[in-house]
């Protein structure tokens, strides 16, 4: 399968190393608008540099990733699709409902696959705890807070920390409670940088007494990816990092058992798989939600009220 990446940042070039990495898959090339960044990336795993997507796109790919500033979603997704290519677009999936919506109507038209990148899901220690949750050993889950917090990464000026670490934890707490929530609340502000919030405070309401709770900062000088599922028998406490999970109940500590593997390898797998056939669900749907959710969150804390998550 020939695959490519629009966009070799921060993410963006490891998505080429795990793609080059993989079986059955070929990197074709890179794209970037820095054209010596796009060259240093192909240089590594000896495939071609681009400047223009519009070039990576007519060779006859397969799939690819596109792994751009957020604004520049819609643009380039559009693109890709209106070129019959299978496309996996990081999160958020777009600036806008109205752009997803474009977008993910124009990849069902055209037969194209269109997967969001929300990475955690594919953490096994997320999988884990879903496999703890669903089986019933901590009781009923009554809520979940998740504290995703570190220094800025100078790349990102698009788009504030809600958007860009807070959606993490929307989507994970969301997976792990198979719900949607209904409505949120957010306390935030942007401290000594530019427009966009730089650390903020959620809370996710999903009905019947359950809560979700999100701590996000740019602020902290050493970083922290941790999520603690309180239910009525029994606490779970997963580090995304070290990919472990811990179960305390009234008798017992235990450490759940967990293979690691890098989340992004699990994802493009994933993705790959939905392209070739092996699998059918993209969770597209998961996608949108995600971010509405978050824009309802910047909204919220933009007004001071409590703001509802509707569709």
């Amino acid at each position: 399968m020939k695959v490519g990446v629009i966009g070799v940042g921060a993410m963006g070039q490891h998505h080429a190393r795990v793609y080059h990495e993989m079986d059955d898959v070929e990197l074709i090339g890179v794209s970037d608008v820095d054209r010596l960044r796009a060259e240093e990336i192909a240089a590594m795993h000896g495939v071609q540099a681009f400047t223009d997507y519009k070039k990576l796109l007519s060779c006859d790919l397969d799939a690819v990733s596109v792994a751009v500033p957020t604004t520049l979603h819609k643009t380039v997704a559009m693109d890709v699709i209106n070129d019959g290519v299978h496309l996996l677009v990081e999160k958020p999936i777009a600036s806008t409902v109205e752009d997803a919506d474009e977008m993910l109507s124009a990849a069902k038209d055209a037969g194209v696959r269109l997967m969001v990148g929300h990475i955690e899901r594919y953490n096994p220690a997320v999988a884990k705890l879903k496999e703890i949750i669903d089986s019933g050993l901590l009781g009923d889950i009554v809520s979940m807070s998740a504290r995703r917090v570190g220094p800025h990464n100078p790349r990102i000026r698009d788009v504030g920390i809600i958007m860009d670490l807070g959606v993490h934890d929307i989507d994970t707490i969301s997976y792990l409670y198979n719900a949607k929530a209904k409505s949120v609340y957010a306390i935030a502000g942007n401290g000594l940088l530019d427009s966009h919030e730089n650390h903020a405070g959620i809370l996710m309401q999903f009905g019947t007494g359950r809560a979700g709770m999100i701590d996000v900062n740019w602020l902290t000088p050493h970083k922290v990816r941790r999520l603690t599922a309180v239910g009525t028998e029994g606490v779970a406490y997963l580090d995304y990092i070290s990919q472990t999970v811990e179960l305390h109940d009234g008798d017992w500590i235990r450490s759940a058992k967990i293979e690691e593997k890098e989340p992004l390898a699990n994802e493009l797998e994933y993705f790959i798989g939905t392209v070739g056939g092996q699998r059918s669900r993209i969770f597209e749907d998961d996608g949108r939600y995600v971010l509405k959710t978050a824009l309802a969150a910047i909204r919220s804390y933009r007004e001071g009220q409590l703001v509802g998550v509707e569709g």
